[in-house]
């Protein structure tokens, strides 16, 4: 069985921001080739936690969505090399952080805490009353313990069953 947990911000004021900020790292939003960066950003951080829902999608895919969500992809650079990313989506008044994680080698080092605080300054920035996202027992395990520190609440589990590696959430 995979958990599924679904999380909450109401209030700027629940944002509790992360370490400051790590050495080299910048955080940057993407404005063109959207499609192309959030694929490869997907593929980069997705596969070692079983990230399949849009693992066969092309570009076309990739940008029709982007154009259907209203939202904002941004990306964490040390150096050339892509540390992380988040996928912003609009969804009326509330922004859901779509997608967020870390490149393989990034992960430990302090620069998770620091960007997910970005992303829901951002978030907020965007007009949101309410940030979500969701979260499951296949990400990495610093993931939910992340998202709680930054001040997210869960508001609801699931139990679906699932075989690694096929399938989508």
């Amino acid at each position: 069985m995979v958990i599924v947990r679904h999380l909450e911000m109401t209030s700027r004021d629940q944002l509790r921001p992360g370490s400051s900020t790590p050495a080299g790292i910048r955080f940057q939003r993407v404005e063109e080739d959207r499609a192309a960066v959030a694929m490869a950003c997907y593929h980069l951080v997705g596969a070692a936690w079983s990230w399949v829902d849009r693992r066969d999608w092309d570009e076309a895919q990739w940008q029709t969505s982007l154009d259907e969500e209203a939202g904002e992809l941004w990306i964490a650079r040390e150096g050339k090399q892509v540390a992380g990313y988040a996928q912003l989506a609009r969804r009326g008044d509330e922004v859901a952080i779509h997608y967020f994680g870390l490149a393989p080698g990034c992960i430990g080092r302090g620069i998770g805490g620091w960007m997910l605080t970005r992303t829901v300054e951002r978030a907020w920035a965007m007009g949101a009353t309410r940030v979500v996202l969701n979260t499951c027992t296949l990400d990495g395990p610093a993931a939910l313990p992340n998202y709680l520190a930054r001040g997210f609440t869960v508001v609801r589990e699931e139990h679906r069953p699932r075989e690694v590696g096929h399938g989508s959430l």
